[in-house]
């Protein structure tokens, strides 16, 4: 097939990989403007651009497809398909219209369950036992389409970088097999029944809440691992607690209770063993202790 792939972060890598390596003739990959990033704050190109590039697919990044120019732009590749992952802008209805088979969607939840913008941090906040893959045809309301097919996966306590990278492979895997024989995968409409929303991540729900149970507070560890990172404060230094386990122990919530860094929660206690301080490598929490004792009775914020 003719295709323009649509896609950002890390999590769309895989998918573009996969077109490309089953033979569909990818004419154009349409990413979000180069950022500020790094140190020095220059501009770095996102992961599909990067990886576009190395399959030699024309790079477009335009800052919005609103306008009537880019909308003309983007007909003008006459693609048979569009295949959207994590493309990060939203899509008028005249590029959802522009290609002959409509946009397909690669959706890192179990449709309905999870529409939005963070679907693999917000099943793990909420302790899902499962998520997965929706292949979705997309249209004007957020991730609303109809459903060609989906694939499940256990949650069992993995991070959210773990668990992204799992649904990324699945996701590429699925969409291509779904491409290869459409008229197996008629779109089925979403239920009115299950529907929640991944609301955006905001900065401040990385703090850990010791109030919690240890069993949300470990869920708040995984959810934002590796990036933002769950951190707690002591002495006004952040530290990013990047993998926890959990273990019994009462005492009052945010307070150690050894010298191991065992953390009294709501119910329960929450022991870090990958741990970061600002500016310095992630180390297991023993490497950490050996050159900054944190003692028993210590508060953390």
């Amino acid at each position: 097939m003719r295709i323009v792939f649509m896609g950002t972060p890390d999590f769309a890598v895989p998918t573009l990989s996969a077109l490309a390596a089953a033979g569909h003739e990818v004419v154009a990959a349409y990413s979000q403007p180069p950022r500020p990033a790094g140190r020095g704050k220059q501009l770095q190109p996102s992961a599909v651009h990067r990886a576009a590039e190395a399959l030699g697919i024309p790079v477009r990044t335009p800052v919005s497809l609103k306008g009537a120019e880019e909308q003309a732009a983007f007909a003008s590749l006459e693609a048979d398909v569009a295949v959207v992952a994590a493309y990060g802008l939203i899509l008028p209805q005249a590029v959802l219209d522009a290609p002959r088979l409509g946009c397909l969607n690669v959706h890192g939840s179990l449709l309905p369950r999870w529409r939005g913008a963070a679907p693999v941090q917000r099943a793990i906040l909420a302790g899902d036992a499962m998520t997965g893959v929706t292949i979705m045809q997309m249209e004007r309301g957020l991730d609303t389409g109809p459903m060609l097919a989906t694939v499940e996966t256990p949650v069992d306590g993995k991070s959210a970088g773990e668990l992204t990278a799992e649904l990324a492979e699945k996701g590429a895997a699925l969409m291509v097999s779904v491409l290869a024989d459409l008229p197996a995968h008629p779109p089925v409409v979403q239920p009115e029944e299950g529907v929640t929303y991944a609301h955006k991540i905001e900065k401040a729900e990385s703090r850990l809440d010791f109030t919690r149970s240890a069993v949300e507070v470990e869920r708040q560890v995984r959810a934002f691992a590796p990036a933002p990172g769950a951190f707690f404060e002591l002495e006004g230094e952040r530290y990013r607690v990047l993998a926890a386990v959990i273990q019994p122990g009462s005492g009052e919530p945010g307070t150690t209770l050894d010298g191991g860094l065992a953390i009294a929660c709501g119910e329960g206690a929450l022991v870090p063993t990958l741990i970061q301080r600002a500016g310095k490598p992630a180390m297991d929490t023993a490497a950490l202790l050996r050159g900054r004792a944190i003692p028993a009775g210590t508060r953390l914020g």
